[in-house]
């Protein structure tokens, strides 16, 4: 039982900091995030290849990219806790149907799983790109990890 409560004390403590350093690090990735579409406003002045886009102001096409490049990294976030979802009802039911098949059933499950994760993880990433890639946004260029 001493194992599971020190576990518990290193999980409050991490949980804790990752709250305390949340703030400076969403700080830093909106700064980056603004350099980023800076420079990519510049790239579509030069390159002059989306006409919608040319047209619009700055401050138009900067809110566009930096309220694309939000939605994209919270949909990226909403899709990372889908895939732990999945993950653990995978393993949760790879383990219940090992206790009736033993080895064979639990390979099966996790496989089945392990397909059904890959899906859920495209259909997901494509949904989060297609608002942008509408409007001829190349989303990689918005993309700071």
């Amino acid at each position: 039982m001493g194992l599971l409560q020190i576990a518990l004390i290193l999980l409050l403590i991490g949980g804790g900091w990752t709250l305390l350093t949340r703030k400076k690090v969403t700080r830093e990735r909106d700064a980056l995030t603004l350099r980023r579409v800076d420079a990519y406003i510049e790239t579509i002045r030069r390159e002059r290849r989306n006409a919608d886009l040319v047209a619009m102001s700055d401050s138009e096409l900067r809110d566009l990219l930096h309220a694309g490049a939000r939605n994209y990294r919270v949909a990226s976030e909403k899709r990372t806790w889908f895939l732990l979802g999945v993950g653990g009802v995978t393993l949760f039911s790879a383990i219940a149907i090992a206790s009736h098949d033993g080895w064979r059933g639990f390979g099966i499950a996790m496989l089945v799983g392990a397909i059904a994760a890959y899906g859920l993880n495209e259909f997901l990433a494509r949904r989060a790109r297609a608002p942008l890639e509408r409007h001829g946004i190349d989303v990689e260029r918005l993309i700071v990890e």
